[in-house]
């Protein structure tokens, strides 16, 4: 693995121990009537294995009828016939953006993400081999993108903002890279993983809208 991110990996969980119980970020929907039968879903947190990786994010089609333009991460609901999260994770990335399970060596799971609209979602981190070619989807995605991990790991790249949101103050983060605005449960997911320490500890910011599924 490359070097400088054992840190990063320590935050894993292992692939032999999803996560379970309520997502971190359970509390902050506490008072909001959050459906309680909530959505499986899994996301790919899919990294070039390059000396300076990359993370591999979408633009979602802007004829959609939910989160239409928005940054995302590859990925959506769990299917019946999915064996796992992983599963669901590397299908949803095949059929996004044309990247075969071949292509991609799963890490582990970060911390599971409670969404407005219902969804529990658990990000599959992974390496994404450097020759493999990411094709976007037009019928849900509009482009593929790259973004060095170097660049959100630096806190000067992190933007904190503070809105209200159904009548409570909510902290939010957001990351701005070559035009793209990298923002909602995208950002939170990140924000989670490279800024806190292990699996499980909570910190100070949170996302006020659903991002891809």
């Amino acid at each position: 693995m490359s070097e400088g991110l054992e840190p990063l990996w320590a935050r894993l969980h292992a692939l032999d121990a999803a996560p379970a119980g309520p997502a971190w970020n359970h509390a902050e929907f506490a008072d909001d009537g959050q459906p309680t039968a909530l959505r499986r879903a899994a996301v790919l947190v899919g990294l070039r294995r390059l000396p300076q990786p990359r993370l591999i994010l979408t633009v979602r089609t802007a004829t959609l009828q939910a989160h239409a333009g928005q940054v995302a991460f590859p990925g959506g609901r769990v299917d019946p016939d999915d064996v796992d999260v992983v599963a669901t994770a590397m299908r949803e990335a095949d059929e996004e953006v044309g990247l075969a399970s071949r292509w991609v060596e799963p890490l582990g799971y970060l911390d599971r993400f409670e969404t407005l609209s219902g969804y529990l979602i658990t990000p599959v981190v992974a390496w994404v081999d450097p020759e493999a070619s990411c094709i976007p989807q037009p019928a849900e995605v509009a482009e593929v993108f790259e973004v060095p991990l170097s660049f959100l790991r630096d806190p000067a790249n992190l933007k904190q903002l503070s809105v209200s949101y159904r009548g409570r103050r909510r902290e939010l983060v957001e990351f701005h890279y070559q035009g793209y605005r990298i923002w909602g449960a995208t950002a939170a997911i990140l924000h989670r993983w490279l800024m806190s320490g292990s699996p499980g500890q909570p910190i100070g910011f949170q996302q006020h809208q659903d991002q891809h599924v």
